[in-house]
């Protein structure tokens, strides 16, 4: 594998799991151990689109409301999503995103697309790219935003990517694609 530069902001400390996670160490494994959950990552899609305020995010996503707090005070621990009042009397919060819940964007973004293309007839949400507002151009031209079509790309080399242009470097110790080594 290639030295290629890490275009990724420095990781913030993350929480580790209480304890190892079964089966084959992977990254994938460790996120979902965070966000894997329903009801976890539709209040990551409301906070995402705006809605901050618990009773908005419990409406919109459907979520039972003790699951959710459950939920929402887990991703507050793993540095997903913090609390910030807006009310002292009685106390009342709203929760935002982090950077590292704002990096779920694109996980959000797939599984719209996968949606879309694998589950329902009709698109009920669509990612629209304002590209004047992302390069700070305050004179927005509402006919140049457009449906997303994100395509993954490298960083290093500027290809797109197509899947059988992958490969699977296994780095864990004592472990191979096919699974634990026998020794280890």
């Amino acid at each position: 594998m290639s030295a290629a530069r890490d275009y990724r902001a420095p990781a913030a400390p993350a929480a580790a799991p209480a304890a190892p996670l079964p089966g084959r160490p992977c990254s994938a494994a460790a996120a979902l151990h965070v966000v894997g959950e329903k009801w976890a990552l539709l209040a990551v899609r409301e906070i995402f689109f705006g809605n901050h305020r618990f009773e908005a995010i419990a409406r919109n996503t459907g979520a039972p409301r003790d699951r959710l707090a459950a939920r929402l005070r887990s991703l507050e621990q793993a540095g997903v999503v913090e609390r910030r009042p807006y009310n002292e009397r009685p106390p009342r919060h709203e929760y935002h995103l982090t950077r590292s819940g704002r990096d779920l964007a694109p996980v959000l973004r797939a599984l719209l697309d996968w949606g879309d293309r694998w589950v329902l007839e009709e698109r009920p949400v669509v990612m629209v790219h304002e590209p004047a507002v992302a390069e700070g151009r305050g004179d927005a031209d509402a006919r140049h935003a457009h449906d997303l079509d994100a395509a993954w790309v490298c960083r290093t080399c500027g290809e797109e990517i197509a899947m059988n242009t992958l490969s699977v470097d296994v780095r864990a110790p004592g472990w191979d694609r096919a699974g634990p080594l026998p020794d280890a």
